[in-house]
């Protein structure tokens, strides 16, 4: 038997500037700064900028969110920021809707796309992707990550860190790590073994850095009891070691409270001012910080810089601003194959276009376009709200804000659209507001044909819409999305997004249950959160501007007693039903998978396997689905899930077609990180294989012998 090669290249950034180049560039200013100029670099200037040096050719860095858009500030804390503010930016898809595309490609538009735009205002530094992972439904900043499989988030994050930097733009992997609650984050302790941050959580940031990003933020929270920002552990030994990561390492703004541990963990640049490092040139007089710890920060910043030619002109670039048409293609694009169509009982829809059926809209997020809030917030321009798309495709829409019984009883059709309003900074309930809720029901039992579309940045609570036909979950579509709404609803596109994380039936049934109690009071929505006469404790959020220090009195643990069973890994183990899985989404067609075929039954522990099966649309529109392969071991020695995904293909089919694709399992996909040799191991034996079309809908099962 021949050895079995994978065709699939990897994606990775060529440096523009070799890094033995870039490391003597960095050598020689280091050499001429004086102690001062040093403490000046190794902090953020002005909030969101590396401090320039002219007389060393360090021109100032401007640093921008974030991972769905290029958000636009004038002004941050009464600094004039308008000189870097672009007239403005396309608001895409928020993250966790990129990542329902299920398509890599995607991914590398979308951040060539944003990078492009940071290029157009003279951005260096996009403070994004984000991509922690999905433990828990209530997390404010679901939105701006990918979900909940650590594979899927890696092949996502390595295109997207491509498409960034290939314009000359610096991407940052963030928030590392372990940061899966915004509630009080800077207050929070994260208790997880090295198992699981190396299976689950730090995957993603691995493909990125594989893929050459230049640089990674750090997170509020602490890991085992020290924050994450002034960790050796975190930073040094999981970063830098374990990673190898050599680029540059930023805090989170005001996430550091100890300047002596940030020096000695690895750390390079405090953001956004060096708030920590008041007495830090007492220190390093006195020898109680060693210079060369200091020496060494500023390397990084100036190599890293350096290896992407950010020392030689202006990465401003106003040529770019002829390409925001293109970008908003992207963004529509990214609609099209990201809104996940989750239910569609008696095929209510699609709707064609210009139907004389009476359809009655109602709710909220309809006349305004909803997006995730905090530093990920992006506005964008040419907005097209629900109600402008459906109207163009529905003469006889009747769009009633507060819809009476008789208005629902009359109508052919009741879309009745729901949502929540994420923010960083804060959680919110996984059940949608009492007012929400009671519409659904009301419109439901009132009318058959209701279809319900949610506006969300993570799962919500649908456990109880029994009588609902149809839910299409849009996610935050940012500006243009909603025409690909009327599109999916119309049929004009047939929707292929699936689910990235599963959504649970009750948050009780999530392993995340439990961090705070049933009766915290979380924000509701975004009025609350600015309104200011509403006391802290009954906002239940950590305010951004408050000093770190102060979270010592407010400490508490979120213990992640799952370990590895994040996501499915958690419900299958467990046996319970979630309400819908993960990878799970529907099409106006059907597909089926047939004739698995293995390259080899029995295979060494270093060798590749190649998975063929036959992908068939065996309905009567053209379509696409996605092919996932899981694997699981049979005889494990230490807990693992019963599957775990390991490889995937969007596949698109005309009517009727048929496509035998090969899907290839590299000798990583069947190990595990073992806590006694602190280091990847392979058992040998038997490992089974899973075909679907999701986690809980599988097809094709086979077994392979590993030696």
């Amino acid at each position: 038997m021949n050895p079995v090669t994978n065709p699939t290249v990897k994606p990775t950034f060529e440096l523009p500037v070799s890094e033995k180049v870039a490391q003597k560039k960095a050598d020689s200013i280091v050499a001429l700064m004086s102690t001062d100029e040093k403490l000046d670099l190794i902090k953020g200037h002005n909030s969101f900028f590396i401090k320039g040096f002219e007389k060393y050719g360090i021109p100032e860095i401007y640093l921008s969110d974030a991972s769905q858009g290029v958000h636009i500030r004038q002004s941050f804390l009464g600094l004039d920021l308008s000189e870097y503010a672009l007239p403005k930016s396309v608001a895409f898809p928020n993250t966790l809707c990129l990542t329902a595309t299920w398509n890599p490609k995607i991914a590398h538009n979308y951040a060539k796309s944003i990078g492009e735009e940071c290029r157009a205002g003279g951005i260096g530094v996009l403070l994004g992707p984000g991509m922690n992972i999905y433990r828990n439904s209530q997390n404010g900043r679901n939105f701006e990550y990918m979900g909940e499989d650590p594979y899927l988030a890696a092949r996502m994050v390595e295109q997207y860190v491509v498409g960034v930097q290939n314009t000359g733009v610096i991407a940052t992997l963030k928030h590392f790590i372990g940061n899966n609650t915004d509630y009080r984050r800077r207050a929070s302790n994260t208790v997880v073994d090295e198992r699981t941050l190396q299976e689950i959580y730090m995957p993603a940031f691995k493909a990125g850095i594989d893929a050459n990003a230049q640089a990674v933020m750090t997170s509020y929270n602490l890991i085992n009891g020290e924050w994450a920002g002034q960790s050796d552990f975190v930073i040094n030994h999981l970063l830098r070691d374990e990673l190898e990561f050599s680029g540059l390492v930023m805090s989170d703004w005001w996430s550091i409270n100890d300047c002596k541990a940030l020096v000695n963990s690895g750390q390079d640049l405090e953001m956004p001012g060096g708030e920590s490092m008041t007495n830090l040139k007492s220190y390093v007089e006195s020898g109680e910080v060693d210079i060369k710890k200091i020496n060494q920060m500023c390397n990084r910043i100036i190599k890293t810089l350096a290896q992407m030619k950010l020392l030689d002109g202006s990465i401003k670039d106003t040529t770019y601003l002829n390409k925001f048409e293109q970008h908003e293609q992207v963004a529509l694009q990214t609609a099209r194959e990201g809104i996940v169509l989750l239910r569609n009982e008696n095929n209510l829809l699609p709707i064609a276009k210009d139907s004389d059926k009476k359809i009655l809209l109602t709710g909220i997020y309809i006349d305004e376009i909803i997006y995730g809030g905090g530093s990920g917030e992006v506005k964008g321009y040419n907005k097209v709200t629900m109600l402008d798309a459906l109207k163009k495709v529905y003469p006889n829409l009747n769009y009633k804000p507060e819809a009476t019984e008789e208005d629902i009883k009359n109508a052919d059709v009741v879309i009745v659209s729901v949502g929540t309003w994420d923010w960083e900074g804060c959680d919110r309930r996984f059940a949608l507001t009492t007012e929400q809720e009671a519409l659904v029901q009301k419109a439901s039992k009132l009318n058959k044909n209701t279809m319900v579309v949610v506006n969300s940045g993570g799962g919500i609570r649908m456990s109880d819409w029994n009588n609902v036909k149809t839910i299409v979950y849009n996610w935050y579509p940012g500006q243009i999305g909603n025409v690909a709404l009327a599109e999916i609803l119309t049929g004009v596109t047939n929707p292929s997004g699936k689910l990235p994380m599963t959504i649970e039936k009750e948050f009780k049934d999530s392993p995340a249950y439990g961090y705070v109690s049933e009766e915290t009071t979380f924000l509701s929505d975004h009025e609350k959160y600015l309104d200011t006469s509403i006391p802290e404790s009954e906002l239940n959020r950590w305010s951004f501007d408050t000093n770190i220090g102060d979270a010592k009195e407010l400490l508490y643990d979120v213990e992640y007693k799952e370990g590895v069973l994040v996501g499915y890994r958690w419900y299958d183990t467990k046996n319970i039903t979630p309400l819908f899985p993960f990878g799970h989404g529907l099409s106006y067609t059907t597909f089926t998978l047939n004739n698995l075929s293995l390259s080899s039954n029995e295979i060494s522990k270093s060798e590749t396997l190649k998975v063929t099966v036959e992908v068939a649309n065996t309905g009567k529109v053209d379509g696409a689905t996605t092919v996932q392969l899981y694997v699981g071991e049979e005889k494990a020695t230490v807990t693992r899930p019963v599957k775990e995904l390991k490889a995937f293909q969007k596949v698109w089919l005309k009517a009727g077609e048929k496509k035998s694709i090969d899907l290839y399992l590299e000798p990583e996909a069947f190990s595990y990180w073992s806590p006694d040799t602190k280091q990847w191991e392979t058992n040998t034996g038997k490992f089974d294989l899973f075909l679907g079309q999701s986690s809980g809908s599988i097809e094709e099962k086979t077994t392979i012998t590993l030696h």
